[in-house]
Formats: structure tokens, sequence, C-alpha cells
């Protein structure tokens, strides 16, 4: 496979460093593994374990999701600092500095209260380890450090401010920071310094906290890049509301509205985060720094990074905070308004990016998609990314696009931290439609609670339909039949009869690309679908570690439920960003899947030799 291009693009100097070979990969939550040494939640060094499996197994990627603190939802795309690392990651036997068998009951107390025999974590591990590392920094000191003293020479920039919003926080019991008395809403440096004279210690503290997380995850970055192996990180394009970031510069951030997503087939009012998109004028008058800033200091940590929300970056759905939220993201616009503007706007932001740092960015380039978007990924040499399961051609119906007819320049991957896993999409979802969405187009075709019913069991398999889809009748086997059904030509009847087209019979064409015969949902059915995803012509393929764990068959059988996934998109609950592997990474190292992976990587021409 010929990928010169990416050596003729704008990020060439980035691909050169990094090699244009085909490469496999893992994405690994970092909270969703454990090793024997972690307590309550995944670790940096369990990225050890992670890397030596990478290399057994012939990847030569792993990607993270954001590492940034985490706010009260524990969202990892909804981070309270652009550059603070959470502290629940810490590995507390490798902090720096300290003669640590004095502390080794109180670690081992600490394991016991979080052991990993539970299916989600205990995000109450964070505050337990701030305790144990506010007793350390207590009992020992470190201002003869002379490591510590350059970090914190070369961070005073971010460092200051994120000791005084984390001091704020506390001082007003977590409260938003805008509801702060009002002599503390505005953050200048007067404040500041003001705020570290008096509170020297804990200030402290916080510097040497994120001092102790930087130095280990850059090691990590070392171990792993003398395997051969790359760390991709992921930045988040926004950041949350209570942030440090907002309440430091507030000229940064359009305060008064929130980002989200218009309306589409999968979330039918939209969407609505709650972050404030960026005022992008006046990051460009403050000749970028922001931007450029957190780019390079995620370089210590990362070879690659991954720019979330892609598309936002050209144009981003805003929607007044004045609209009440029951109306989610129906009533906004998109910034810039115009779209010819979009593709100018996107330019001028990724080059900065580009130029900011000697990491090769990718990108998630799903959602409703500009078209200016995939041509400014081919030109700057930027990988998108290919999802099986929504990769698909229209002529007469539609069907799965091979996996050869990929983008060069993207990641090909099986499901997302967003989506649903592979089998669990297979059992629950494939040749479904979404049962709230079919109800509310009815609902504004003008059908009564009386007639509902009657249409769903006319055009569904309400035996077969469960957990919110719908299920096909076979008899509905053209088009034309739902508008007989309904006779009507509305353009909502449009929108249903595309909801028709790209799932009916979409397990027999998913089978189809496959070269299966059987639909069982097997072992087999899930090599087939990884030896396809690595067949792709994407430059990069990378899966969810659980993607790889499903060739294990009793994994397989017991982890195919609704219920078992990352995340589902729009909801806050304890379940989201908290799952927890079956096994633990030296489990992962020795299990008998890794030969079948090898032989899978070997075959699609993935594998990697340093």
């Amino acid at each position: 496979m010929d990928y010169i291009n990416l050596l003729e693009s704008v990020t060439s100097d980035k691909w050169k460093k990094i090699g244009v070979s085909r490469r496999a990969g893992v994405c690994v939550p970092l909270f969703y593994i454990h090793s024997s040494k972690s307590i309550g939640i995944g670790e940096f060094y369990d990225l050890i374990h992670i890397a030596q499996w990478c290399k057994s197994t012939g990847q030569s990627i792993i990607q993270l999701l954001p590492l940034n603190e985490l706010g009260f939802d524990f969202a990892p795309y909804n981070s309270t600092s652009t550059f603070a690392l959470e502290p629940s990651f810490i590995s507390l036997r490798k902090i720096k500095g300290v003669k640590l068998y004095s502390y080794k009951k109180l670690f081992q107390s600490l394991k016991e209260k979080y052991s990993h025999h539970k299916s989600h974590i205990n995000y109450q591990i964070k505050s337990d380890k701030l305790k144990v590392l506010k007793l350390i920094f207590s009992e020992n000191d470190f201002s003869r450090s002379l490591n510590f003293k350059k970090f914190k020479q070369e961070n005073e920039f971010w460092l200051q401010k994120y000791a005084a919003f984390k001091f704020l926080k506390q001082k007003f019991k977590n409260e938003q920071w805008c509801n702060w008395d009002d002599n503390f809403l505005d953050c200048n440096e007067q404040l500041i310094s003001e705020l570290e004279a008096k509170n020297r210690k804990i200030f402290e503290f916080y510097y040497w906290l994120q001092w102790q997380l930087y130095e280990q995850l850059k090691y990590v970055k070392s171990f792993c890049n003398n395997l051969g192996i790359f760390i991709m990180g992921d930045i988040p394009l926004l950041v949350s509301r209570d942030s440090v970031d907002v309440w430091s510069q507030q000229n940064y951030f359009e305060l008064h509205n929130s980002a989200g997503a218009p309306p589409d087939m999968y979330f039918s009012k939209g969407q609505r985060w709650g972050m404030p998109p960026y005022n992008w004028g006046n990051i460009a008058n403050d000749n970028w720094k922001y931007i450029k800033n957190k780019l390079k200091y995620a370089e210590n940590f990362f070879n690659m990074y991954r720019i979330d929300h892609f598309v936002g970056l050209f144009r981003i759905w805003s929607i007044p905070l004045s609209i009440p939220e029951e109306f989610s993201g129906t009533k906004g616009n998109y910034e810039p308004l115009h779209e010819y503007l979009w593709e100018s706007h996107g330019k001028k932001i990724i080059s900065e990016m580009v130029s900011a740092t000697d990491m090769l960015p990718c990108a998630e380039d799903l959602g409703t998609v500009p078209e200016c978007s995939y041509q400014v990924l081919k030109e700057f040499g930027i990988p998108g990314m290919d999802v099986m399961r929504w990769n698909k051609i229209y002529t007469d119906g539609f069907d799965f696009k091979a996996p050869t007819d990929y983008r060069k320049n993207s990641i090909s991957v099986i499901s997302t931290h967003d989506s649903s896993f592979s089998p669990v999409w297979w059992k629950y979802e494939a040749g479904t439609v979404d049962e709230f969405l079919v109800r509310k187009i009815l609902s504004d075709l003008k059908f009564n609670d009386l007639e509902i019913p009657e249409i769903l069991n006319t055009l569904f398999d309400i035996e077969l339909s469960g957990n919110g889809r719908l299920v096909w009748n076979k008899e509905i086997d053209k088009p034309y039949k739902i508008i007989h059904i309904l006779k009507n030509t509305n353009e909502l009847v449009n929108e249903l009869i595309g909801l028709y087209i790209s799932s009916f019979d979409e397990k027999k064409k998913f089978i189809n690309l496959l070269g299966l015969k059987s639909d069982e949902l097997n072992v087999d059915f899930i090599k087939a679908t990884l030896t396809k995803i690595n067949q792709s012509s994407s430059v990069f393929s990378i899966q969810l570690l659980t993607e790889y764990l499903y060739l294990e068959s009793e994994f397989l059988v017991k982890r195919v439920k609704p219920e078992f996934r990352i995340n589902f998109p729009g909801i806050i609950n304890k379940f989201n960003w908290s799952l927890v592997c079956d096994y633990s990474t030296e489990q992962i190292k020795k299990l008998k899947i890794n030969q079948t992976l090898s032989e899978i990587f070997k075959n699609t021409d993935r594998f990697f030799e340093l």
C-alpha cells in the first residue's frame, strides 16, 4: 500500500518521524485497565504492561482517552484544566524523592478498600489518593529537588492559576466559579499573588502533585518509545465551563453560549454539552498562545494526538444559554454562520496547531461533517476516522464500503468509546432503528397516541424488538411500502425512509462484507471482523482493547450486554467512563488470543518489529 502522498502533505515533517508504514494499535481508556500494583483505577505505570503486550503482538500505537483532570461527572471530555493531569492516575508506589517503605501499609489498606473485583470504578478513590498524597507531601521536604524547581519555572504560566483555582474550589465548597464571591470572579495577577502568599503550602502541594504526574507519564512515554511504540494522546476540543481555563481566560470563550450538535438520526433533539464555544478572534489576537501552549505541554507525553470533534474547528453548533434546556440542541446555529467561511476558518486554526508541535495530529471527524473537512484532512495529511459500521455507500439501497476503499489518511475502527462494542451492536442494534426517533417522527406527522402503536405494529416486528430498538417487518422490503402505510409524502416520511434504507438487511450485508456464511455471534465472527478492519487501506488500524478481548470465548459469552459500554452520550450516570476490564494487564499479556492477533497483523501487513 502506497502512502507517499502523506510525505507530500503539510504534515510531512511529522510523518518522516513517525514513518508512513501500515500500523496497528489499541485504544485504552486508562481507567479501564488495572494491574496487580495499581490502586482502585488504572495508573500511568499500568501502560508499561500494555506496551509490552503491544510489542509481543506487533502493535505500535497506544491511543489514550484524555488524561486531563476530571470534573464532577468524571467525563474525560469535560476536563477542568487543559494542562493538569488527573491525580487518580498516579502510581503511588512510583512517587519520586520519597522513602516509600514507610507508607507500604497505607498503600496496602487503600488497595484492599478498592479491590478490582467490581465492574465499575468507584471514583471515591480520587479523594482517598489525594489524602495519601497530601500526607506524603507534608512529611517530606522537596525544596532541594532541582527537577521540581525546573518544572515550576517552566510551567509557571499555568501552574499558578491552576493552584489558585483548586484552592478557591475548596474554599467555596466546590461551587462553580461563576458562583464565587465577586472579588474572586476575575482572575488577575494581583489576586493570584495574594492567594499564593497567604496559602503557599497549599499552592506548593498542587505544584508538587502535577510534577509527580508529569514525571510518571513522561517516563511511560520514554519506555514505550524505546519499544518502538508511539503514544497517541487525546486533546479535547472544549473544556468544562467550570474549569481553570475558562475562569482565568474568560475572553477566550463565549460564556453566553453552549456548544453542542444539531439534531441528527442518532439524537433527534440534538445535543447540548454545556461547554462554552471559543472566541477564536480573541485567541488569534493573542497570537494563538492558548493553543500553542497546551500542545507544547502535551508533547511531553505524546508522539501523536487526536483532535476531538475535529469538525468543530470549521464550525461549532452554538446554543444561547437563554434557550430552555428542554430544547436541547434544536435551537442553535453554526459559528461561523455562513458556510463559505468554514474552510478558511478551520484551516487557520489547524495551521496554528500543526506548526505548534512536532506531534502528528489525527482527527475525530465524525457526526455531521462539512464537505471541506475531507479536502483539508487530505491536504494536511491528517488521518480521519473510518468507522466500520457507519461506513456505507448508497446507490439503490446501501452497502458497506469495502475497507480496502477507506481513505488512506484514516484510522480504521470497529467501534468508538461513544458507541456500543461490535458484538453488542450485532446482537441488539444491527438492522434496527431507534424507537424514540421513530415515535417522534410519527408524532411530528400528527399521528395520535392510538394510531402510533398500530403503525409500529405494521412497520416493525415488535416481538423481536427491544432495548429501545425496532426491527423491521420482513414484509417492508421496499421504501414505497412505508409511504403506502403512512399515506404521506411529507419530508419527515423521507427521514423515516432514510432510516429504513440505512438499516434494512444490515446484518445480511455485513455478513457478506466479512465473507461469512453464518450470522452467529461467535469467535469466528470476531476474528473475521478484526481481520477485515485490518485489511483496510487506512494507514492506521486502532481498536478499543475490548474489541480484541472478544476473541476470548468466555469474555464473548459474558460481555455482550447493552449496558456494557464505555459511554452513553448525553447521559450522566455512575456507569459512564467507569468500566473495569475483566483481566489485569498481567493477564492480558498471557492470553491465548495474542497469537491470533499477531497472525492477523502479520497477514494484513501491520505487524511492527523494531
